[in-house]
């Protein structure tokens, strides 16, 4: 029975927050595991700590880099806050926050960051009854799915196949990239760059704060994650049989 689910995010932006909470909301170069985890968990239709949390032990990742994007995210403004006459923003002691010298609802400004056309293919791998259920729930998803935020929907359907694999290695080593057309693959990197969750810190793995552990806190364990570039050219299948 399948063991690897894969996932194909594809979308004019995407943004994956990794080590920002405040004004500044950066965006990894590539889908974190708190957010592939996340965006499951929305396809589930589960919003408490305790499922997403399990979830999040029970399965691994893995990303290949078949489209990284524009070299420099795009960064946009926003503000928080404000125009309203009650402020909509707290401070630290849990009290409505106001403009010292105007005593107005204090506005936030922040910015934010996103990937823009990106594609990325996901291998999530675990035991074949949470495969079997995230496979159905992410063709069905109780609710919306995006790619991070709620600005950047897919522009496809994110289901890519699935499989049985030895390792998420060969998984994203053997899945071929599918792309619509021939457009959507004019950037498509023939060796791409490659992430993948390890068990324990092996010789090349980084530590990175993104296992979660509460959406409602936003808390994260650490995981450790190895980096590379593909020993093979990736081969690409055309969803569109015309191209």
């Amino acid at each position: 029975m399948p063991n690897t689910l894969f996932l194909r995010f594809a979308s004019p932006l995407q943004s994956w927050g990794e080590d920002s909470q405040w004004s500044e909301r950066r965006t990894a170069p590539e889908p974190t595991k708190s957010g592939i985890v996340g965006l499951l968990a929305c396809a589930l239709g589960w919003a408490d700590d305790e499922r997403i949390r399990d979830l999040s032990k029970r399965v691994r990742v893995g990303v290949r880099c078949d489209v990284p994007g524009t070299p420099s995210p795009l960064r946009d403004y926003h503000t928080v806050g404000g125009g309203y006459a009650e402020p909509q923003l707290l401070t630290g002691e849990g009290k409505p926050k106001y403009i010292t010298n105007t005593k107005d609802p204090h506005t936030e400004p922040t910015w934010r960051y996103y990937l823009c056309d990106a594609s990325f293919l996901i291998a999530v791998q675990s035991d074949a009854e949470t495969i079997a259920q995230l496979t159905y729930a992410v063709q069905f998803p109780a609710w919306q799915i995006y790619l991070g935020r709620k600005s950047c929907p897919p522009t496809r359907p994110i289901f890519d196949g699935e499989g049985d694999y030895d390792s998420l290695q060969v998984a994203l080593k053997l899945h071929p990239a599918h792309f619509l057309s021939h457009e959507e693959a004019r950037f498509f990197e023939p060796t791409p760059r490659i992430i993948i969750e390890c068990e324990t810190l092996e010789p090349g793995c980084v530590r990175r704060r993104v296992q979660i552990t509460s959406r409602k806190y936003w808390l994260h364990e650490p995981r450790y994650f190895r980096e590379y570039r593909a020993d093979n050219e990736v081969k690409i299948e055309y969803l569109d049989k015309g191209e």
